[in-house]
C-alpha cells in the first residue's frame, strides 16, 4: 500500500495497523522554545497574532503524551522508501498546536490517549509507549478498522478516528507530505513571448518597443 491509495482510504477509515507500521518505536520530540512566528507575504497580521498567542501558552500533551502521539502517528504513516514519517515531518509538535488552536480536541484527544494506556495496561500491564512493537500494533489493530471493532472499545475508535485525520491533516501539509504526493502546483517559468511562428501564422508581430522593453531569457 503506497501513500496515495493510504490517503485515499483515510475517507473511509479504513486503515489496517498492519499495513502501515514501518517503526513504531518513534522517538520522543525534544519540545524547545519556540521562536516567534516570522512576517511573510502569505501571513496577515491577525495570523501571527493569533499565533504569537497559541505559542505563549505554552504545549498541550505532556512528554508522556507526546511519545504516545508519536509512535502513533508513525504507525498511521511510517517512513517509506518515497519519504520520511509523520514524526519526521514534525506532525505530532503540528497535532499540539492544533489542539491548543481547536479547543474542542483537547479533551478527546487527552481522553483517547489515556483509553490508551489504560488498555495496554490492562493487556499487557505497562503503557502503550513502553509496550512492544507487536503488543502496539495488536491494540492498533482492534480501533483501526470502525466497522469490524467491537462495541465496547467504540471509545478507542473514536480517538484513533480523529487522531488519525489529525495525522493526515498535518503530514499532507507539510513539504514532506506535499513532496510525497508528488504535487507540482504553479511553478515559474521563464517566457520570451509568443513563438515567432506563431506570430507569423496570425499576421501579428512585437514592435520595436515591446521588443525592446521587454526581458528576454536565453
Amino acid at each position: 500500500m503506497n501513500r496515495r491509495e493510504t490517503l485515499k482510504l483515510l475517507g473511509v477509515g479504513a486503515i489496517s495497523g498492519t499495513a502501515l507500521v514501518g517503526s513504531s518505536k518513534a522517538q520522543v520530540p525534544v519540545q524547545k522554545e519556540q521562536e516567534d512566528p516570522v512576517f511573510n507575504y502569505d501571513r496577515a497580521k491577525e495570523e501571527l497574532a493569533r499565533e504569537k498567542q497559541l505559542i505563549a501558552q505554552g504545549n498541550f500533551f505532556t512528554k508522556e503524551e507526546m511519545a504516545t502521539i508519536t509512535i502513533l502517528a508513525d504507525i498511521i504513516i511510517p517512513k517509506d522508501e518515497v519519504s520520511g514519517s509523520a514524526s519526521d515531518a514534525k506532525v505530532p509538535d503540528f497535532i499540539d498546536f492544533i489542539v491548543r488552536d481547536m479547543p474542542q480536541h483537547q479533551v478527546p484527544m487527552r481522553g483517547g490517549l489515556r483509553w490508551v494506556d489504560m488498555q495496554c495496561l490492562k493487556r499487557f500491564g505497562k503503557p502503550f509507549r513502553e509496550c512492544t512493537e507487536k503488543q502496539q500494533i495488536e491494540l492498533v489493530d482492534l480501533i483501526a478498522f470502525p466497522n469490524k471493532a467491537p462495541k465496547e472499545l467504540s471509545q478507542g475508535v473514536s480517538f484513533f478516528n480523529r487522531l488519525r485525520n489529525l495525522v493526515a491533516s498535518g503530514f499532507y501539509t507539510s513539504e514532506i507530505g506535499v513532496e510525497d504526493l508528488g504535487y507540482k502546483g504553479n511553478t515559474p517559468n521563464q517566457w520570451n513571448g509568443v513563438p515567432d511562428e506563431v506570430l507569423k501564422q496570425y499576421n501579428l508581430s512585437y514592435t520595436k518597443k515591446e521588443l525592446k522593453e521587454c526581458i528576454k531569457f536565453d
